[in-house]
């Protein structure tokens, strides 16, 4: 998707001592400092890593992983300096106090002009063509159904979000399931290619075998 990527959030606006918005895009306040992150393994990481690689001279201090929902409450209590969140938070961090220090996504964006790819549905080739075609169908009715009457699956929504406030649910749907959750079409598979591709390049993830995404447009 676009506007939807990871944010690093902090307590200070400042943290490096200067101004964020005197510095602008020159952001060493992280130089060194402890960030905490939901995963290592994770698309929310490998912008992480591109970004900082991007924007932060000397590149960050020590990472710690912890369960997503701890990360507010350790950045607010000053347990690490700055955290990288994703999902709702973009909608609640503000309620902890923090400040977005800077968006993923944004940066992404900025650089290659490719949305995010935050997510997918991963099935084998060895089920087979007709079958795999199924299971894209079968998604892709799945979220039109939802789209179309979405209070039906609101309850189950609500069970699971680790945000409970319904209009919190809402704005979080409306923005991570979007156009691209039908149809990748050829934008979202070079969001991809472009991420695991740059990820190589910085030795985060495997080299990209020259057919591992073969843009299949749809029947």
């Amino acid at each position: 998707g676009r506007g939807c990527g990871p944010l690093v959030l902090t307590r200070e606006p400042d943290v490096g001592g200067t101004s964020l918005l005197e510095r602008g895009r020159e952001l060493g306040g992280l130089t060194g400092r402890t960030v905490a992150v939901p995963s290592e393994k994770s698309t929310a990481y490998l912008l992480f890593r591109l970004w900082a690689a991007d924007v932060v001279p000397g590149g960050v201090g020590e990472v710690v992983v912890m369960p997503f929902h701890e990360i507010m409450p350790a950045v607010r209590d000053g347990k690490v300096d700055a955290g990288l969140v994703i999902h709702e938070a973009r909608f609640t961090y503000q309620q902890y106090g923090l400040h977005s220090l800077a968006d993923m996504g944004e940066h992404w964006e900025q650089t290659t002009g490719l949305p995010i790819p935050l997510g997918a549905i991963i099935a084998k080739r060895s089920l087979g063509a007709d079958t795999l075609r199924l299971l894209a169908a079968s998604a892709r009715t799945s979220v039109r159904a939802a789209w179309d009457d979405p209070e039906a699956s609101r309850p189950y929504v609500l069970e699971h979000a680790q945000e409970m406030d319904p209009a919190v649910a809402d704005r979080h749907i409306g923005l991570y399931v979007n156009e691209f959750t039908a149809d990748l079409g050829e934008d979202g598979y070079a969001a991809v290619r472009g991420l695991l591709t740059r990820a190589a390049a910085e030795g985060l993830v495997p080299p990209l075998g020259r057919d591992a995404l073969g843009f299949v447009p749809q029947a």
